[in-house]
C-alpha cells in the first residue's frame, strides 16, 4: 500500500503545527510532497481553499486526493494509516487518553494562548501571555520528571507537537523582553530538547531561530503596523 500512496502536505515553514506534521511523516519514513503556502493572510492558494474550505488554514495532509486538516488530527490519521513502528500513540486506552490530553494542552495553552500573545500582543495582553507560557512550561517540566520523552522512553505524539517550540524560544525571549532560562529553571525540558535534537526527523525539519525571529518581526511590521 505504501508504494501506491500519494501524500502531499500543505504547510508553512514557520508554523509549529505544520512542522509537527512534517516531523511525524519523517518519523514514519513516509514519502511526501511538501507544498509551501507563502502568503496565508492575503493570497491563499486555490489548492488550500479547496482542500480546507472550512478553516482555510494549514497544515493540510492530502492522502490519495483526500484532505485531512488540523495538526493533531492529521498526526492521529498518520499513526492509524501507517501503523508500523514507531507508534505515536500508546495502545493502552488510558495512556492514549493522557497523550491526547497533553497534546491538547500544548496546542491551546503553550502554542496558541500563551505563545501567540507573547509574539503578537502588546502591553497587558503580552504580559498575560508570558505568565501563561511560563505556567505551561512549569507543568510540562513536572510531567517530564524521570522521563526521556513525554511518553516515557518513546518519542511520540506529545513530543511531536511540542518539539517545534525549540526554534521559537529565542523569539519569545526577544519579542517578549524576558528570559525563559530553560537550562536553569526547566532542566527536564532542556534535557528533553537536547535529546530531541539528536533525532534526524527533528534536525532536518526545524528552521533556524534567527529565521523564525526575522519572519515574526516582518509579520508584526506588515500586519501590526510596527516600525
Amino acid at each position: 500500500m505504501a508504494n501506491e500512496d500519494k501524500v502531499k502536505v500543505l504547510g508553512g515553514w514557520g508554523s509549529p503545527y505544520s512542522l509537527g506534521v512534517v516531523i511525524g511523516l519523517e518519523e514514519k519514513g513516509i514519502k511526501y510532497e511538501y507544498v509551501e503556502e507563502k502568503d496565508l493572510l492575503c493570497n491563499k492558494s486555490p489548492l488550500l481553499l479547496k482542500m480546507n474550505p472550512v478553516h482555510k488554514m494549514i497544515p493540510v495532509l492530502i492522502h490519495n486526493g483526500r484532505p485531512v486538516s488540523e495538526s493533531a488530527i492529521i498526526l492521529q490519521y498518520i499513526d492509524g494509516v501507517w501503523s508500523k513502528s514507531p507508534a505515536f500513540l500508546p495502545s493502552d486506552p488510558y495512556d492514549r487518553a493522557m497523550a491526547l490530553f497533553w497534546t491538547d494542552f500544548i496546542d491551546k495553552k503553550i502554542c496558541y494562548s500563551g505563545g501567540r500573545r507573547i509574539l503578537l500582543g502588546k502591553g497587558e495582553e503580552q504580559e498575560e501571555g508570558k505568565r501563561e507560557y511560563i505556567e505551561g512550561l512549569v507543568i510540562l517540566e513536572e510531567t517530564l520528571k524521570g522521563r526521556d520523552y513525554f511518553g516515557g522512553n518513546t518519542f511520540g505524539m506529545v513530543d511531536i507537537v511540542f518539539v517545534p517550540q525549540i526554534c521559537w524560544f529565542h523569539s519569545y525571549e526577544i519579542l517578549g523582553d524576558f528570559k525563559i532560562m530553560l537550562a536553569k529553571k526547566f532542566p527536564n525540558i532542556f534535557a528533553w530538547m537536547k535529546k530531541c535534537l539528536e533525532r534526524e526527523s527533528v534536525k532536518k525539519s526545524l528552521p533556524q531561530e534567527a529565521r523564525v525571529l526575522q519572519a515574526i518581526r516582518q509579520f508584526r511590521k506588515d500586519f501590526l503596523k510596527e516600525v
